[in-house]
């Protein structure tokens, strides 16, 4: 299995090395490759787009060309999770004029909805076919308005964990915490969507293409 990284700027390395401990404690056949071209972009069987600061990734894949490449593959049946500001990159609308949204989950989202950085925090969640989940929120977007999607998760009433298909929203940062069953769930989805497992050895190789 061959997983993508849009590799500009975020959890970027975090996102990493949840999978390498993936491959170590559980044995799973897992690459990694960054993603910051269409021609990285077209060789991966699944996407991440980490969180970070939504502005600066939107202007980074408008500026390289991946912008319409990745919402072609991802209309195609690319799997892709978004998580925080990569949730806000995927929605449908969000206030203002800074980002424009790959529009390809059906989900209006509101940037920084808790605050500044120092009002993170960690809160336990009930994730549908997962169970209890410490998510961990970083100036975390809101989901305030949603429309055909499977609402997976909610914390204070919003859903915080949303799907539609091959596509994976998250308010919040999985790959901040120990607990690897996010990124499980979403290589699930990967062997389910009909892109076949690439990986040939029991470690990521990273690359960049």
């Amino acid at each position: 299995m061959n997983i993508g990284i849009v590799g500009y700027q975020g959890d970027v390395a975090e996102h990493v090395e949840l999978i390498e401990r993936m491959n170590d404690e559980y044995k799973r056949e897992v690459s990694v490759l960054l993603v910051r071209s269409v021609k990285a972009l077209s060789l991966v069987s699944g996407l991440i787009i980490p969180g970070g600061e939504s502005t600066t990734i939107y202007r980074l894949i408008k500026e390289f060309g991946l912008f319409d490449a990745m919402k072609t593959r991802i209309g195609e049946g690319l799997p892709v999770m978004g998580t925080c500001a990569g949730l806000i990159l995927i929605s449908r609308e969000i206030p203002g004029e800074r980002v424009r949204t790959l529009n390809v989950l059906d989900v209006n989202v509101k940037r920084n909805a808790y605050g500044r950085q120092g009002d993170s925090f960690v809160d336990e969640i009930d994730i549908e076919g997962i169970g209890s989940f410490n998510a961990v929120f970083i100036r975390a977007p809101i989901i305030e308005r949603w429309g055909n999607v499977l609402v997976l998760a909610k914390h204070g009433g919003s859903p915080v964990m949303v799907r539609d298909g091959n596509i994976l929203g998250l308010t919040f940062h999985p790959e901040l915490t120990e607990d690897p069953r996010v990124h499980e769930l979403f290589m699930d989805m990967i062997g389910s969507g009909g892109y076949p497992s690439t990986a040939t050895r029991d470690i990521p190789m990273i690359e960049y293409v």
